[in-house]
């Protein structure tokens, strides 16, 4: 039997009289990797809230080697050498690495003044640990997503952490950066570290993880060693029922050209030309840095096109920004929903009609609420949007809830074209569905769709047509017969590049 470092035993918490955790218990064992799994909405940061101090429990007790313990806040369960890496890194970009590291506790020298030399040396000696060569006076701001993910680490272990929790790692970064975080992650491991890992990439959980924690509904479904458990089982676990088919295929009917892109050029993209068909899903596929991202950006006119043309139902379209995309009827759904795709502060109507105001609006421009009211609870019909009301605030909904938001604000500029950039990304299995479903919807209503994605799978089982770049380059198209995942693996990494 493994040592059980934290044991978590009938957690309930209430929020205004709405049960969110019902009796659940928890168990971490010392020098294992456990994973934390469920839904959005499931309970798993909640129930690492608590255990890191940030909310107090309702009822339970939580056990640290074997000792009660109650923490008011994040200090307390930071001195008994638990912490924890959230999905939106929490460094300040302007200040250096050993800063970051030791912010709040920097070492003083005998007047009371920044013992700067004992800082950067101890600073160092952490991020050594973790195979980060960069010099710890090195600003944040000039460091890859991944290696930021290093110094939050390295922060951590700072604090004598032996319980690391981490949420999402590996959602920014890229192939060579994930795979040199799980060998940090079994190197911690090997030091009798305990991990909580929370992650919606199934198999990132096979590869690295012991034991795997399943929530649904705020309810402990099972605690099970990974070699017992089949993907598809897991995957019943979480939602309740089973996938029959993880990507549903649709069976609209693919018409003539709708957009044509010749020759596009900027400082990002080279020269990228390609055609989209209404109600095809066009798939883009690349590795990090391919510039995917920002061919999608410069069709919605959020970057200059310095060359190229662009061609809507054969007629020549000048697009400057935006709001000319949008009259177009081009829609683009940002990869970062929380920042560009919906304000969390304002109600799922506000969101859903804040970029088509004009339609809800009177002549004097003021918004008539029940037309926003109305359009939006249509909108939360068809996409079933789950929450009390159109009034309720998008920042209290689910991941998928909100990327549905985020969807539905798009849908209602009634677009011929929609952008997904990463439409799934952070979303559990569940939500995944319902999107896929959705984009089937949206083809078979004649809409044509083009969807960038990191996941490979997601590109094979939703695309007609798979655009692959490389570089800025548009390095090859691939019809639904010969794309896979090594011929999209051979052009993403330049092979056959024009």
């Amino acid at each position: 039997m493994y040592n059980k470092i934290v044991t978590m035993k009938g957690i309930t918490k209430e929020f205004s009289g709405v049960t969110v955790l019902d009796q659940v218990n928890l168990n971490i064992y010392e020098g294992r990797i456990m994973a934390l799994l469920g839904e959005n909405g499931a309970g798993k940061s909640t129930l690492m809230k608590i255990l890191t101090g940030v909310y107090q429990r309702t009822a339970g007790e939580v056990l640290l080697n074997g000792q009660q313990v109650d923490f008011k806040n994040t200090k307390e369960s930071q001195d008994k050498g638990i912490a924890i890496i959230h999905q939106e890194l929490n460094l300040i970009g302007h200040l250096s690495i050993g800063e970051n590291i030791f912010l709040g506790r920097e070492p003083l020298n005998k007047i009371g003044k920044i013992d700067w030399k004992k800082l950067y040396g101890e600073a160092e000696k952490w991020i050594a640990m973790l195979g980060l060569n960069e010099n710890p006076r090195e600003l944040i701001n000039n460091l890859s997503v991944g290696k930021q993910q290093l110094v939050e680490i390295a922060k951590a272990l700072s604090l004598n952490a032996k319980i690391l929790i981490m949420d999402e790692p590996t959602g920014a970064l890229t192939i060579s950066e994930t795979k040199k975080l799980f060998r940090v992650i079994g190197d911690l491991k090997a030091q009798n570290h305990s991990i909580v890992y929370i992650s919606h990439r199934l198999e990132e959980i096979f590869e690295i993880c012991d034991d795997i924690t399943v929530l649904r509904d705020g309810q402990l479904v099972a605690e099970v060693p990974v070699p017992q458990v089949t993907e598809e089982k897991l995957i019943e676990m979480m939602v309740g029922r089973r996938l029959e088919e993880q990507y549903p295929k649709s069976c609209g009917e693919v018409g003539p050209v709708i957009l044509e892109v010749k020759g596009l050029q900027n400082q990002f993209v080279k020269e990228a030309s390609f055609t989209l068909r209404r109600g095809e899903t066009l798939g883009i596929a690349g590795l990090m840095g391919s510039s995917r991202t920002e061919l999608a950006r410069t069709i919605y006119g959020i970057y200059k096109m310095n060359k190229g043309e662009l061609l809507l139902h054969g007629q020549k379209l000048h697009i400057a920004s935006p709001k000319d995309a949008l009259q177009a009827g081009i829609a683009y759904v940002s990869e970062d929903r929380k920042t560009n795709g919906i304000v969390l502060g304002l109600s799922i109507g506000e969101n859903i009609t804040l970029a088509s105001l004009r339609q809800v609006s009177g002549l004097l421009g003021r918004v008539h609420r029940s037309k926003e009211e109305q359009a939006s609870k249509a909108y939360m019909n068809d996409l079933s949007i789950k929450a009390s009301g159109s009034k309720q605030l998008v920042k209290y909904l689910s991941g998928g809830n909100q990327q549905k938001v985020s969807i539905a604000k798009n849908l209602f500029t009634k677009p011929s074209i929609l952008i997904l950039d990463e439409p799934t990304r952070g979303v559990d299995v569940g939500a995944k569905k319902e999107i896929y479903n959705l984009i089937n919807q949206f083809k078979q209503d004649g809409v044509s769709i083009i969807m960038i994605s990191s996941e490979i799978p997601e590109i094979l089982g939703m695309s007609d047509r798979v655009l692959v770049m490389h570089e800025g380059r548009v390095s090859g198209m691939l019809n639904r017969e010969e794309a896979n995942q090594e011929s999209i693996m051979s052009l993403a990494v330049g092979k056959g590049v024009s």
